[in-house]
């Protein structure tokens, strides 16, 4: 908390304008003083203040709100008093603003951390917070020992506090903070008990209506209790004064400590149904049984709760898509959830209490435990292997992540909500399936029967920001600025690319970057299992496939996406990822006009990527003879970029290679970079070079008769010795020749590494 245990912080609120609340939180400032005999300041912290209280208490803050945001120095009883106003009466107090033309901006956690030290000299500290909450004044909100709601015997006065307590119950607001204080009473208005039975929180006090006595403290900027001590109105606020002090603000501090919960780790909990207590006696759970902590057994009772009080799927499955109405259904839920846990959780902590709102909330609308593994940038994959393990992979690292989910229940049904929306299902029937989330994050999910310890689910998560080929060479120095400049030039002149690598190796993230460099008036078609491409050019058809039906039949698979795109009239064909026959309708699509296509495949080196595409055209089940898929292979590819994960987690480009042609019954390769691999730094982080292999690509004539010149001293050894890439170090200048000038003659290479027959180029 940011206020001193010994210290009440009271904020003083109204549901609409008009109810009287700033003339309230002034003479109740003051008579908290006098009725307790105890420091007490009062804060202005309307957010539409014009300096109402400057007015009301006829006092000029010597500083702000903002001021003391600002504060340099530390705050002590010897610097207060520059600080604060001095009433003549003894209150002290803050306000918003000086003048009418200035308007209230503080950050909300300056100030909450100076009003700590405030808090150190004071008993009471009244806080005017207006009808608008803002960041600001939810800080005051959250550190409240009470929350004072007035409002006036009006039907639309009632309707509008209605309205801001549900807001504020929304926003994870205990209900028992609020206290109702009828203001403006008259015989003409509704009634007390009618007003607190449909605002379901009792009234604390009355204050009758006697505008005569209010209007003549206004025009003397004088508070009515001061000169009006013996009036009815002045009765009504001693009334209240000592209605709070006589145990309420006790109690409701009392909320912020832990009563009859125990500690996390306890297999108890407060109000656990007697099915989900552990063994009585210190017995044993059984063997493979979860062990249940107290806040985990607190939620699964909250869920059962709150499936008695809403038809859940029915009302998300309501929504269809529509954001205002997903919005109001949130609002609703949380609402609900607030009030479940204030009474099935009672004497939670507030940083426990908003904690379990918020993940009971996720569970039941969002992706439970996954949220903010999804939110945190440094995560780039997620694996859930049953409820309570949650693996996430961080710079290349696995690590178990702290949060779990509250049953296999939960988690089956984050499953559900995932994959539903894509037209797709896992059942008992189908008890695995791919889909993707709405960011392009790739997932897929295993249930029971097949997942024995429960459902298993993997997220590769895709990036926020759309990484980049910069990002490449100067955040993940995974190739040099000169290897970007030769792919670039590759993708614009149409050659036809594999992105080779492993799993997890980063294929798709460098396909999606090379795919950048297509040039925007060309049309595109891509084919994916699950979208995860994010080309920006405009003129792009994106292509999914889909599974079959419940009847097993309809299923669209990446070949038949692939023949259909060929109707498209597709300038360049990107295919997500080849995995089965599609490779040789792929390698057709290559041959026959489409230059410039790409995809990946699974593979560890170039050769290997070759055999895999070869085995890859023989699932097709065209009983080609192997010679002639060869031919098809080396026809069509003209260029593979292997992309490994090293050991260190770290992913390089690892090779840049070129399909030379056949030479007899071998497809015949030359490799042009290389990264070379030369130890460990002090961080134990894999040092190396990227360097030429001193062949020159076969292309690169037919790129000079378009008019495209290459520098030839790109591809020699000794120029790419000296732009040797290491880690966090950037290639000096002689290393970035600019692609597309004049032509460079041909440097003499020493020791040339000559075409062998079987094509092997050192891999």
């Amino acid at each position: 908390m940011a206020i001193n245990q010994a210290c009440h912080l009271i904020c003083v609120m109204g549901g609409k304008g008009g109810v009287g609340k700033s003339v309230f939180a002034a003479n109740f400032a003051l008579t908290l003083m006098f009725e307790m005999r105890a420091k007490t300041l009062l804060i202005d912290l309307d957010a539409k203040s014009c300096g109402d209280q400057n007015v009301i208490t006829g006092v000029r803050p010597p500083k702000t709100v903002a001021d003391i945001a600002n504060f340099a120095s530390t705050i002590s009883i010897a610097s207060l008093p520059g600080l604060v106003g001095q009433h003549p009466s003894g209150l002290n107090y803050i306000g918003a603003v000086l003048s009418p033309d200035q308007t209230l901006d503080a950050s909300p956690d300056l100030f909450r951390k100076q009003l700590f030290a405030i808090s150190q000299h004071y008993k009471f500290i009244v806080v005017d917070i207006g009808c608008d909450v803002t960041p600001l004044q939810m800080g005051m909100i959250e550190d409240a020992s009470a929350v004072i709601m007035v409002t006036t015997a009006e039907v639309l006065a009632v309707n509008q506090t209605r309205k801001a307590i549900h807001d504020l119950i929304a926003a994870t607001v205990p209900a028992d903070l609020f206290q109702i204080v009828l203001n403006k009473v008259s015989r003409s208005g509704l009634d007390p008990a009618a007003i607190a039975q449909g605002l379901r929180l009792p009234i604390v006090g009355a204050i009758p209506q006697d505008e005569a006595t209010a209007y003549a403290a206004l025009q003397r900027s004088t508070p009515f209790v001061l000169t009006a001590q013996n009036t009815p109105l002045a009765a009504a606020y001693h009334e209240v004064a000592r209605k709070l002090t006589g145990g309420i603000l006790q109690r409701l501090k009392s909320l912020s400590r832990p009563q009859n919960l125990q500690a996390v780790g306890n297999v108890t909990s407060v109000n656990a149904p007697a099915q989900l207590q552990a063994p009585a006696g210190g017995g044993r759970a059984a063997k493979g049984a979860r062990q249940l902590d107290s806040l985990t057994l607190l939620k699964m009772q909250i869920h059962t709760e709150l499936i008695k009080e809403m038809d859940l799927k029915k009302d998300l499955t309501g929504t269809k898509g529509d954001p205002a109405k997903e919005k109001e259904l949130r609002t609703k839920t949380t609402r609900v959830i607030t009030q479940l846990v204030d009474k099935l959780g009672h004497g939670l902590p507030r940083d426990q209490r908003s904690r379990v709102i918020k993940e009971v909330l996720d569970e039941a609308l969002g992706l439970g435990a996954l949220e903010d593994l999804l939110a945190d940038p440094t995560v780039t994959e997620i694996m859930v292997n049953g409820c309570d393990k949650i693996y996430i992979e961080k710079s290349g690292k696995l690590t178990l992540s702290t949060v779990t989910f509250t049953s296999n229940l939960q988690l089956r049904n984050v499953i559900e909500r995932i994959v539903t929306p894509l037209g797709r299902r896992i059942d008992e029937k189908t008890p695995y399936c791919d889909a993707r989330l709405v960011d392009g994050s790739r997932v897929n999910a295993v249930i029971e029967p097949l997942a024995i310890d429960g459902p298993a689910l993997t997220i590769r998560k895709f990036p926020s920001d759309r990484i980049t080929s910069d990002d490449y060479v100067n955040r993940f120095q995974s190739l040099t600025q000169p290897m970007v400049d030769f792919l670039k030039i590759c993708v614009e002149q149409g050659l036809n690319v594999i992105i080779s690598g492993g799993t997890g190796s980063g294929k798709t993230t460098l396909l999606n970057v090379l795919s950048g460099f297509i040039p925007s008036n060309e049309r595109i078609i891509t084919v994916e299992d699950a979208a995860e491409l994010q080309l920006k050019q405009e003129h792009v058809v994106r292509l999914e496939t889909r599974p079959a039906n419940m009847e097993g039949s309809g299923e669209i698979s990446i070949r038949d996406l692939v023949r259909n795109s060929l109707r498209m009239r597709p300038d360049r064909i990107v295919v997500g990822e080849c995995r089965d026959g599609a490779a040789l309708d792929m390698l057709a699509a290559m041959n026959t006009g489409h230059d410039g296509s790409m995809t990946t495949v699974h593979s560890n080196n170039p050769r290997e990527a070759i055999s895999r595409l070869e085995t890859l055209c023989l699932m097709a089940g065209m009983e080609l003879p192997v010679r002639a898929i060869r031919e098809q292979i080396a026809g069509a590819v003209n260029l593979i970029v292997q992309i490994s994960r090293l050991s260190d987690g770290s992913r390089r480009v690892t090779s840049i290679t070129e399909v030379v042609g056949m030479q007899g019954e071998t497809v015949t390769l030359q490799e042009i970079f290389r990264f070379k691999e030369e130890g460990f730094d002090k961080n134990r982080r894999i040092v190396g070079t990227f360097q030429a292999m001193g062949l020159i690509p076969t292309f690169i004539e037919k790129f000079e008769a378009r008019g495209v010149s290459i520098p030839r001293n790109l591809f020699t050894t000794a120029a790419t010795d000296s732009s040797a890439a290491r880690p966090a170090a950037k290639a000096p200048a002689l290393a970035r020749p600019r692609l597309g000038g004049p032509a460079a003659p041909i440097v003499p290479r020493p020791n040339p590494i000559k075409k062998t027959g079987s094509g092997d180029e050192g891999t």
